[in-house]
């Protein structure tokens, strides 16, 4: 009965500014992610009241074309009301448990199968774990179980993420720390809004 976060919560989505007015227009919205590496498994993904992580991954993925589906030409950033919902929140311990179990499964599936499990890996000259191919593949694997069995499926699944450099010497603070959201019921969603943030100097050029 823990699992249902109360109240609401602001998450952020770096898109090109044509997807963004799409969005607040009632046009479209905003599509899932199904990447075989995403971080959370599949679905819209926002970071958690950080509009300018947002931005600065628009801007990224305007750099890196190959890494979107959508080419960003102008990045920007929609603001969203959520409702989580029924959620795999990662920081608390019954669903860090769930996650563990699940892995467990995803092992079991693999060896069946006679296949190899996927691993996660780094980009380029980075140390940093950036392709989240088997934590993708739990989740994945966690979801697919409930459904199976007719267990209540996860609305939402929330992450802190421990990225970037140390803020200082051996600190436990890093540069880009940040809690990732990943919405899979979409009538999570319930608002989004243009962001006024004076510090992240919008738009951007």
């Amino acid at each position: 009965m823990y699992s249902v976060l109360p109240s609401f919560v602001l998450g952020f989505h770096g898109c090109d500014e044509s997807t963004a007015e799409q969005v607040f227009s009632g046009k479209s919205r905003l599509k899932q992610s199904t990447n075989d590496w995403d971080w959370l498994g599949s679905g819209i993904y926002f970071w958690e009241n950080n509009p300018k992580r947002a931005l600065e991954y628009a801007i990224l993925l305007k750099k890196h074309p190959e890494r979107t589906s959508t080419r960003i030409n102008k990045p920007t950033v929609v603001g969203a009301v959520i409702d989580l919902g029924y959620c795999l929140n990662l920081l608390d311990e019954k669903s860090i448990q769930l996650v563990k179990s699940a892995n467990e499964l995803y092992l079991a599936t693999c060896s069946a199968k006679g296949v190899v499990p996927v691993e996660n890996k780094n980009t380029g000259s980075s140390k940093e774990l950036l392709l989240r191919y088997r934590d993708c593949a739990v989740v994945e694997s966690l979801h697919a179980y409930r459904k199976e069995t007719g267990t209540t499926e996860f609305d939402s699944a929330r992450g802190m993420f421990s990225e970037g450099k140390p803020l200082y010497g051996n600190a436990g603070f890093h540069e880009k720390n940040h809690i990732q959201i990943c919405i899979r019921n979409p009538n999570c969603i319930k608002g989004y809004f243009r962001v006024l943030d004076p510090d992240s100097n919008w738009p951007v050029p």
